[in-house]
């Protein structure tokens, strides 16, 4: 009996037809055939190597066993593919600065304003001379930086500085002969270094004594009326309650774009929010803080100062647009530098003395 598992090998399919038996003394299970005969020639009886058994008609050589290929891993999402959607969680709003550090600073400032402001009025003057001059540096600086600007800020600081003392001792008067002689100064000055750029330079110089000294004269011109801390507190109070009442508005509900190309994160409902907050605070400020004023005149006041505040941020946005940065300076933390923070004032600082003076007058 054949051992193979799979049965006896048929007596038929051999080459030449005949059967292993019919070639005389093979192994069991040799195929015959004339291929076998010469093979057999070659090789005698007895030292011939054994022959493989056939053990089905048509068997073939055995091959090697195919490897198993391992089990198939789906396979991850390609980077262009979109993997299942996963709910989307909303995003909380982040504000743009790092308010621990604004308020802290806000703080700071605040208590040396009101300190110098109701204890003796020379000492606040000092305080607006010394933030124009850190002003003035901090546009000289950034002027010269990105456009290749110069500025003489020497004659800027000592003119600025001067035009503010002399708005406090001389009036509005004194605030003008002062801002002649700086620009004259300005002129003068640039022409110790080579022609080239002189107009350019002396132009940026005679517009940072305007921009940064000039306007914060009228801060000193509100300090000379009998109660002149009360109207530069209301001046404070109502630019900064505006500046708030807009970022915090805008943060919250600020969907459409006040000016994109100028400012893109103001939106106009915080507009709304800083004409809402300066008119509610301009109402009591006039009711409670300033001889002879009345609640409407606090709300008008109150609109015009929000719109200059914002107009005035709109001003500065622009020039740090074209100069390609985003804070005028470092000095303030949470806050960018003295400018940033001069921007909403310095142009609110006229509206505000000119429309108490309409209303209460000027002394």
């Amino acid at each position: 009996m054949n051992d193979s598992p799979w049965g006896a090998a048929p007596s038929v399919g051999y080459a030449g037809g005949r059967r292993p038996s019919d070639q005389g003394s093979f192994p069991e299970g040799t195929p015959a055939g004339p291929a076998h005969d010469a093979h057999a020639a070659r090789h005698p009886t007895g030292t011939q190597p054994p022959m493989p058994t056939v053990s089905d008609v048509g068997s073939q050589i055995p091959q090697e066993p195919m490897p198993t290929p391992p089990p198939a891993t789906p396979a991850a999402p390609q980077p262009d593919q979109p993997g299942p959607e996963q709910p989307q969680q909303p995003q909380k709003k982040r504000a743009g600065r790092d308010l621990r550090a604004a308020i802290g600073v806000g703080v700071g400032l605040g208590a040396v304003i009101f300190a110098s402001l109701f204890v003796v009025k020379a000492v606040f003057v000092g305080v607006i001379a010394v933030a124009v001059v850190v002003g003035l540096w901090e546009l000289t600086s950034r002027l010269a930086e990105r456009k290749q600007i110069k500025a003489p800020l020497v004659p800027l600081a000592v003119g600025g500085a001067a035009m503010v003392v002399a708005g406090y001792v001389r009036g509005a008067e004194g605030a003008w002969v002062a801002m002649a002689l700086t620009a004259l100064a300005v002129l003068v000055w640039r022409m110790t270094e080579p022609p080239d750029g002189y107009l350019k330079d002396v132009t940026a110089g005679v517009f940072a004594a305007f921009y940064v000294p000039f306007l914060a004269t009228f801060v000193a011109l509100l300090l000379t009326a009998e109660d002149g801390p009360m109207r530069v507190l209301t001046f404070l109070l109502l630019t900064v309650v505006s500046d708030t009442g807009a970022y915090a508005v805008g943060w919250r509900f600020g969907k459409h774009k006040l000016a994109p190309r100028i400012s893109p994160g103001k939106t106009r409902e915080g507009l709304f929010g800083a004409v809402a907050f300066a008119m509610g605070t301009g109402a009591l400020c006039m009711e409670f803080l300033i001889d002879g004023g009345s609640w409407w005149q606090g709300l008008l006041l109150g609109l015009a100062v929000a719109v200059s505040a914002t107009l005035g941020d709109l001003g500065e946005s622009m020039i740090k647009r074209d100069l390609g940065i985003k804070d005028m300076g470092t000095l303030l933390p949470g806050h960018g530098g003295i400018m940033d923070r001069l921007d909403s004032l310095l142009p609110t600082a006229p509206v505000v003395w000119l429309l108490l003076a309409v209303f209460v007058g000027q002394t």
